[in-house]
């Protein structure tokens, strides 16, 4: 496989100074004093990346991951060691650096543009995707960037990193920001840049995107080199660091994490008050759907055979509600209507998370619920009712009306990620969800 990334015993240091004055004294000094000290920021760094491959670096604040991905994208200077990068790099370091806060959104696109390396025509050709992917209408667009609101800013940033479809993609904890809709739709882009060949370098705290986009991952501790290796192996490494277990041997292990695309642990979860807001009451004419917190960015398809009309979430004491606290009855509602004479209908539901990972979901064939004959016509309220066992943190709801022809599995109405869920805790545990575990001890 061709290398796109090698670094070879790469080091950057600082030199810090107890005083302001130290430095001049150093630099006057006749006798060559050293006034400074030496911090490593890093210190004999080497690894290697393939086309294509998906490359984690994690780490706890103060590692050196930042340092790192700065260097390999020349703003900043290497100390000793050799660095290569072989490719059209975009890199989402500090959102929006690079960015005339002066500017249009619109200019700004064009300065990025050159920056990168593109020329003016280039650029013309990506506007409109660009401007699609931030969502931001014609007056936002041109307005100067000092104008918008940090959501703004984040989706103009990504939406041109990416959209350039860069050889290497360089992210620096960027998908941590932005609402849910929005990181939603940056992880499915990734997804597609991976899928088309694109390199990724990427820094994150959040554990289980690791595990699920990472080919490979390093653990960086204190501006060394801990480990490469699977990402199962290195989180696990990673967790024994958080628990102030000192790594003291350099590991390499160059395979690949293969198809493992398991959650992992949600520990960029943290607890939600339990003091939220009141949830908004629907009046009983208006459509459930509308006191719902539903995605713009919804992939919605099918046959339409079968239509949803209505759909929602109800909390334990039947108000509409897309906050529920764990532990508690919920229940997911859906109206569809049939637009043809549709044989045994099915009915689903699926919780992801913003990664886009199934954590739960059931239907009407799995339950042996008989949905009858669905002539022309006919309108189904169906109910999911069930306890919320997931952890704190946002969730993602889809639905789908299907059936079988035959053997073969026919979409009229599915909605990805239609509606934002969030859960509250007054308690966490470790993981996705709540096994209740009951302790007894004699």
């Amino acid at each position: 496989m061709q290398k796109v990334v090698e670094v070879k015993n790469l080091t950057k240091v600082y030199q810090l100074y107890n005083k302001p004055i130290d430095r001049l004294k150093e630099g006057i000094s006749l006798t060559r004093k050293n006034y400074h000290r030496d911090f490593y920021a890093l210190n004999d760094i080497s690894f290697d990346v393939e086309k294509g491959e998906s490359f984690g670096i994690i780490g706890v604040n103060g590692s050196g991951k930042s340092t790192l991905l700065k260097i390999l994208t020349g703003v900043l200077s290497k100390t000793k060691g050799d660095v290569k990068v072989d490719g059209k790099v975009a890199a989402l370091l500090e959102l929006g650096a690079g960015f005339n806060m002066d500017y249009t959104g619109i200019e700004n696109i064009y300065l990025n543009g050159t920056m990168m390396g593109f020329s003016k025509e280039e650029m013309d050709e990506k506007l409109d995707k660009i401007i699609e992917f931030a969502d931001l209408k014609d007056d936002a667009i041109n307005r100067p960037v000092k104008e918008y609101s940090s959501g703004m800013f984040v989706r103009l940033a990504f939406s041109l990193s990416i959209a350039v479809e860069p050889e290497i993609l360089i992210v620096d904890e960027a998908l941590s920001v932005g609402d849910i809709f929005f990181q939603t739709k940056c992880y499915k882009r990734m997804d597609e840049l991976k899928n088309k060949g694109t390199t990724i370098i990427m820094v994150t705290h959040d554990l289980g995107a690791v595990i699920k986009y990472c080919d490979r991952t390093m653990v960086l501790h204190n501006g060394n080199q801990v480990a490469i290796g699977s990402p199962h192996e290195m989180v696990d490494l990673y967790k024994k660091i958080l628990a102030g277990q000192e790594p003291t041997v350099a590991v390499e292990d160059n395979n690949s994490a293969g198809d493992d695309n398991s959650v992992g642990d949600n520990n960029n979860y943290v607890g939600a008050s339990l003091t939220s807001p009141e949830p908004v009451r629907a009046s009983s004419t208006s459509p459930l759907k509308d006191s719902m917190s539903v995605n713009p960015h919804a992939d919605i398809y099918g046959d339409m055979k079968a239509e949803f009309i209505d759909f929602g979430i109800l909390d334990q004491k039947g108000n509409p509600a897309t906050v529920i606290v764990k532990g508690e009855t919920f229940t997911i509602k859906e109206k569809i209507r049939m637009n043809e004479d549709i044989k045994d209908p099915i009915f689903t539901w699926t919780i992801k998370d913003k990664r886009g990972t199934d954590l739960t979901g059931t239907n009407t064939l799995l339950e042996k619920v008989d949905t009858g004959f669905g002539e022309k016509g006919r309108v189904y309220d169906v109910s999911f009712t069930q306890k919320m066992r997931l952890q704190g943190g946002e969730y993602l709801l889809s639905m789908s009306c299907t059936s079988f022809e035959g053997d073969e599995l026919k979409v009229h109405h599915r909605m990805y990620d239609v509606i934002s869920l969030t859960v509250l805790i007054n308690e966490n545990k470790v993981g996705i969800f709540d096994s209740e575990s009951k302790v007894e001890i004699h």
